[in-house]
């Protein structure tokens, strides 16, 4: 196993990947920029080092800064975690070349899944159901108009290389087709440097249904599926597994679909197949991320696999010592995303000084954070301050068990998103699972306005 492991990112997911590393005999490396020097990954790692200013260009995302902290602590693996560089082809290839392990994909597969027209041709190429769409990417305002007529209104257009929701254009008639299509453009350019834009069918009323998959480039598992369908500007909020939508027929199919896309790739690691999934039970692939996703502890709690740990297991060449009849679903779980913003003026960050942070306790509650009384939430970053994961034996004891987790968490000094999560959590079609993607746009102003 390994000796040494740099993990090359911050916050929560840092501190999960430290965790792990600890439990499996390994000494851990945090780096930090240096708004981030009191953080916790850096007082729980065995070693830190500061990689730059706050700046994510000169410090997270500063490839040269990683492999020379890397090199100098002697760490013989990198683990990107989620967000920053744990994407990225190019750093693979660069650790790769450093002779220092990438605790993720293979850059061949980075690139495959990171361009989502190439990922969903490849997918069809395998018999995974898509979306109906462009044929590739749409390059003239003469193949845009030939691709509505046969697409059909509604319809998206969606850059290639994008993600969070940029350069993406729902259209509604033949009139908005073409300044649609120019603003996809202008904003891939702007947020990805790539103007690459393709079509698809607009799926009405869907829900956003994933799956986790475990690989070690020549066997696959799933580890069943996970709801994200309460989202906020295409970014996940709540997630829950088993989604209340999947019997165990359609829970099958699915899984039994990602697990073969994955053996076809020679996929190795964890990964997630997400898709869309409409009222009558048709499923859509979207995308695949090729890393740990931020919601795979609801995953964990329900089939009890650790899946950080696994990762580094694959990492080292060890295989894959779980098999599918070993995947069984053991109660319900939901994660909530404890964001510093504002629900009430549209999700705006919140940054500062954290006063008091108390997060509950008892059966069935997991907090992963990473800040603490003192600690400043810096504006350069994400806005995620922690999850709660809370498992129940099923969908009702949870929610209970999160309304009463909730009454006990305290963060002062900084407006989160807690409140939010209360009146979710009271609202009766979240109640009774009947919600889509759209559930936070349909019902903001009347969670702000109660």
């Amino acid at each position: 196993m390994f000796k040494k492991i740099l993990i090359a990112n911050r916050g929560e997911i840092a501190v999960r990947i430290i965790r792990a590393c600890k439990e499996l005999g390994i000494q851990s490396v945090a780096v930090y920029s240096d708004v981030d020097k009191n953080s916790l990954p850096v007082k729980l790692a065995d070693e830190s080092v500061c990689i730059g200013p706050a700046s994510p260009q000169k410090s997270y995302l500063h490839i040269p800064a990683i492999i020379a902290a890397a090199e100098v602590t002697g760490a013989e693996a990198i683990h990107p975690g989620y967000g920053f560089l744990a994407e990225s082809a190019e750093f693979s290839e660069i650790c790769e070349a450093n002779n220092i392990v990438f605790i993720g994909a293979s850059p061949d597969n980075i690139r495959l899944m990171g361009n989502k027209s190439q990922a969903k041709d490849t997918m069809k190429k395998f018999k995974v159901p898509v979306v109906p769409g462009s044929d590739g990417l749409v390059e003239s305002e003469a193949a845009l108009k030939s691709n509505a007529k046969s697409i059909g209104y509604p319809l998206l257009i969606k850059a290639s290389a994008g993600g969070g929701g940029r350069g993406m254009r729902v259209v509604q008639n033949s009139e908005e087709l073409v300044t649609a299509y120019n603003t996809a453009i202008n904003e891939a350019i702007t947020g990805f440097g790539d103007g690459s834009v393709y079509m698809e069918k607009f799926v009405e009323k869907p829900r956003h249904v994933e799956v986790q998959v475990l690989a070690d480039g020549k066997n696959a598992i799933y580890l069943g599926e996970r709801e994200c369908s309460i989202q906020r500007r295409h970014q996940k909020l709540i997630e829950e597994a088993p989604s209340p939508i999947l019997d165990e027929k359609l829970r099958k199919e699915m899984g039994e679909v990602s697990v073969r896309a994955a053996k076809k790739i020679g996929y190795k690691g964890a990964g997630t197949i997400e898709y869309l999934v409409d009222n009558k039970g048709n499923f859509y692939f979207m995308e695949m991320n090729t890393r740990v996703q931020v919601e795979h502890p609801v995953t964990e709690f329900v089939t009890g696999v650790d899946i950080v740990k696994e990762q580094i297991r694959i990492a080292y060449g060890i295989p894959l010592a779980l098999k599918q009849s070993d995947i069984k679903m053991n109660g319900h779980a939901m994660e909530f995303r404890i964001n510093a913003e504002d629900y009430q003026r549209n999700f705006m960050p919140c940054p500062g000084r954290i006063d008091l942070f108390f997060p509950p306790g008892g059966k069935g509650v997991r907090v992963d954070s990473f800040v603490y009384p003192g600690f400043d939430v810096p504006p350069y970053y994400d806005s995620l301050l922690g999850k709660m994961i809370i498992w129940g034996n099923d969908r009702d004891e949870v929610i209970r068990r999160a309304q009463r987790a909730f009454d006990e968490f305290i963060i002062d000094g900084v407006t989160t998103i807690i409140p939010f999560h209360q009146k979710v959590l009271d609202h009766p079609k979240f109640l009774e699972g009947d919600f889509d993607t759209h559930f936070v746009d349909h019902y903001l102003q009347e969670l702000v306005d109660g």
